[in-house]
């Protein structure tokens, strides 16, 4: 039997001063303690804490390196493959602040954006209560227990024990914490909802629901004034005046609507945002006033016209993602979560499920901003587990506050058009499932009935039709076979024909039976394919596949994305491109030997990978030996060149599935592949280049100007090249990074499946050529310059300016 690892986080007890300003929410992330061990007493407020690490937030333990080593990985950890051997445990966090003396007869809370897991929240000493669910966000009161003018302790326990997921979840505060001030007369949480009943081109309607709590000791004469901004900041509307008066310790909705003439409307090609100003008054008194960001569009679901939004069919071009962010683990950076949503969006997507468990704010925030669509999914299980410290524990007493932090958090955001209601859930067949499956149904309703509800199965029998009954949209898992014969989904309408189906995950290896699926079946509205963005944990599944196993170590990515952990398009990606768009071409080598040992008790349906193909030209010793060369095409028809002489041309369409492959006798130099239009004219190309021992270093940055504001980042590509500026793909040399500045390197990484080394030391190994530092600004402006090195190279740098 393993020893249990015990981790403990704490926070800083020098009291930070919070505010004393009226009705705001700060965020308080800055100056928490931590400690690997256990820490009995921790909880109270006179703990002495001065040892212990100081850190900020979002964090995550698990993604730092072992006591001892200089990875986060161990073969006998607990998570095993599915965490992608990382460990977990137990730990706690504490923080120490200030309230001033003029905040008394104010309600202060604190919300937290995402623990995991097993959140216990103390405030000076006080047990504020558990949050068991990793991934929803929850609030507790702390205005009866706090000292003015003194310091104030918050404590959090974090229990992330067992084996409790199917996939990398990171230990600990990972998300934002805040504390909120408010007048004891206040908008309840999350208790603005903003609807679009009526939408045309001259003139949207716009409801605008408010709760508003009365928590002082006596009625309250309350008044509520809405106005509407458009993205211009002029106001546009002003809803009707709603007045009210609430008896203590009582909540009312007031209702309000207004119109808006010619409204701008929310669009994948076009995010515009209002804004809903909606402002309390007590006693003509202004006591509270909250801003909320929403979309003016239509969405609709049939099965002759599919999914449409703003009156048009719009085909799911969809992705699942998990929750990590590759190198900085599970910790959720508003940069991070927005470049996700960027990156996915420049290769294609237009909507993403949220598997399997709801997403950061800053998320949905981006997909907002951004114009990608949103599958918001709840749960991986209900009461029935897969694995013996899952979900499945808390859910009979859980799941009615978690489904409530989903939808209520998350009901403004335009991006989101379904809720999901679980994924591959075990009772799903049996009448227990079915009953579950509308008792959820039922209660997200009597939240929001403005969007639709769906649930991923997979094991697509006919004994699954009673589940499918309680949906608005069937969500198929795999259900493309590469069979053209064997068309589920066709089957599926002939038997129950008033069925609305998408795909909910599907197999890369699959991406062209999935697709043309969607394309020849209007009550198919889409395909989501697993994973758009690669992950940790499920380790191997895009190579060794299932059954995973703990010999499969040391993989510890999934090595299933279409991008993977840095953001870098992976082969599958590129044809995606020839999928979904026009004109495109990317050129890939089938490499003579494979990239990676292979699994031969692989499951002859485990088709998670993609076929093995890399962007390198560089083949030493099997010179004028066949070499598989595969061209990714949307051209009429493409060309293939070695060193400019022709190896002759092919068409590709959907009858070639947009692929067309060469064997070419491997030579030294340039391999190019040129695409024509049907007039043979040249649209596109794309080439490979034999190159030399690397020489250099190139450093590019996504961003040179980030925010100082101790979150911000900047992503830094590091391309190892030869002295013609030609990048070396097989180039696997160590790169040191030193910073200056005020800036940290907030992770390391090179997207290499099975590499041990460390996420956080100022070092990475390049795989194929790459490798990534990530810069996070400090609380100061000023230039961050990073500086990296490698043996027999110049050292270059890179200058990023904070403000």
């Amino acid at each position: 039997m393993k020893t249990k690892l015990t981790l403990f986080v704490c926070l800083l007890l020098t009291a930070e001063s919070i505010y004393a300003q009226q009705n705001k929410t700060i965020q308080i992330d800055n100056n928490w303690t931590f400690l690997l061990g256990a820490a009995q007493g921790a909880e109270q407020p006179a703990f002495n804490d001065s040892s212990w690490r100081k850190i900020d937030l979002p964090h995550d333990w698990s993604i730092e390196d072992l006591k001892g080593t200089h990875s986060p990985f161990n073969e006998y950890a607990i998570s095993q493959v599915s965490g992608g051997f990382t460990t977990g445990g137990t730990g706690w966090y504490r923080k120490a602040f200030l309230i001033p003396a003029e905040d008394k007869g104010k309600k202060i809370f604190i919300q937290f954006d995402g623990v995991y897991m097993n959140a216990d929240v103390w405030i000076n000493g006080h047990h504020l209560g558990n949050h068991p669910y990793g991934y929803t966000s929850f609030i507790f009161d702390l205005t009866d227990y706090l000292k003015y003018d003194s310091s104030n302790v918050i404590a959090v326990e974090v229990k992330n024990e067992g084996q409790n997921s199917r996939w990398y979840s990171g230990s600990g505060i990972y998300r934002h914490v805040w504390l909120k001030k408010m007048d004891p007369v206040h908008v309840s949480q999350w208790g603005i909802f903003i609807t679009t009943p009526k939408v045309n081109s001259s003139e949207a309607t716009i409801n605008c629901k408010s709760n508003v709590v009365n928590e002082t000791n006596q009625p309250q004469a309350i008044r509520v004034v809405t106005t509407f901004i458009n993205p211009a900041g002029t106001e546009v509307a002003a809803a009707n005046e709603a007045k009210s008066t609430l008896l203590v310790g009582k909540s009312y909705e007031f209702n309000q609507n207004a119109s808006i003439k010619n409204p701008q409307l929310w669009s994948c090609e076009s995010p515009v945002l209002y804004k809903a100003i909606t402002s309390v008054y007590k006693n003509d008194h202004l006591v509270s006033s909250d801003t909320n960001s929403f979309g003016i569009r239509t969405i609709s679901f049939d099965v002759n016209n599919g999914f449409r939004l703003n009156g048009k069919t719009l085909k799911l071009k969809g992705g699942c993602f998990h929750n990590d962010n590759g190198p900085l683990g599970s910790k959720q950076y508003d940069r991070a979560e927005e470049r996700k949503v960027e990156l996915l969006k420049a290769s294609g997507f237009n909507a993403i499920r949220c598997s399997h468990n709801p997403p950061s704010r800053a998320f949905l925030d981006a997909c907002d901003r951004l114009g990608m669509l949103v599958m918001d999914e709840a749960f991986d299980c209900w009461n029935y587990g897969k694995n013996p410290y899952d979900y499945h524990l808390y859910f009979k007493e859980w799941w009615k506050k978690d489904v409530e932090s989903m939808v209520l958090r998350d009901r403004n955001h335009p991006s989101i058009i379904m809720w999901s209601i679980g994924n591959e859930i075990p009772e799903r067949a049996s009448a227990e499932g079915v009953a579950t499956a509308k008792l959820l149904v039922d209660y997200i309703e009597s939240l929001d009935t403005t969007r639709a509800i769906t649930s991923a199965v997979n094991d697509l029998k006919e004994d699954k039709d009673p589940y499918f009954a309680q949906l608005d949209v069937a969500g198929y898992n795999y259900a493309a076979s590469g069979d053209p014969s064997n068309d589920v989904y066709a089957k599926d309408h002939k038997r129950v024909p008033g069925r609305i189906m998408v795909g909910t995950e599907s197999f890369p290896l699959e991406a062209f039976d999935s697709w043309m699926k969607v394309l020849d079946h209007p009550y198919v509205i889409g395909d989501f394919v697993w994973t758009a963005y690669d992950y940790i944990g499920e380790a191997s599944i895009g190579w060794l596949g299932y059954f995973q196993k703990q010999k499969f170590f040391p993989w510890n990515l999934a090595y299933c994305g279409d991008i993977d952990i840095c953001g870098w398009k992976r082969p599958q990606s590129y044809y995606r491109d020839a999928l979904w768009k026009k004109d495109q071409l990317s050129l890939f080598v089938t490499p003579p030997v494979p990239s990676f040992p292979e699994n031969p008790e692989k499951e002859s349906w485990s088709k998670w990978n993609w076929l093995d193909a890399q962007s390198n030209w560089n083949w030493e010793g099997y010179e004028n030996k066949a070499i598989e060369v595969t061209v990714y095409s949307s051209c009429s028809r493409v060309e293939l060149f070695l060193n400019g002489k022709s190896l002759g041309t092919k068409t590709t369409n959907r009858s070639t599935k947009y692929m067309a492959s060469w064997k070419v006798p491997y030579q030294k130099g340039e391999l190019k592949a040129v695409g024509y239009d049907a007039n043979n004219k040249i649209i596109n190309s794309a080439q490979l280049t034999t190159a030399s021992t690397p020489e250099k270093i190139k450093l590019t940055a996504d961003r040179s100007t980030i925010k100082a504001n101790n979150e911000d980042l900047s992503y830094v590509t590091v391309e190892l090249l030869d002295a013609k500026g030609n990048l070396n793909p097989t180039a696997e040399n160590l790169v040191k990074f030193e910073i200056v500045g005020p800036g940290t390197i907030a992770g390391v990484g090179n997207a290499n499946p099975i590499s041990l080394e460390s996420y956080q030391e100022p070092q990475r190994k390049a795989w194929r050529g790459k490798c990534m530092v990530i810069i996070k600004s400090g609380t100061s402006s000023g230039t961050v310059k990073l500086t990296a090195t490698s043996a027999g190279m110049s050292p270059v740098s890179i200058s990023i300016e904070a403000h």
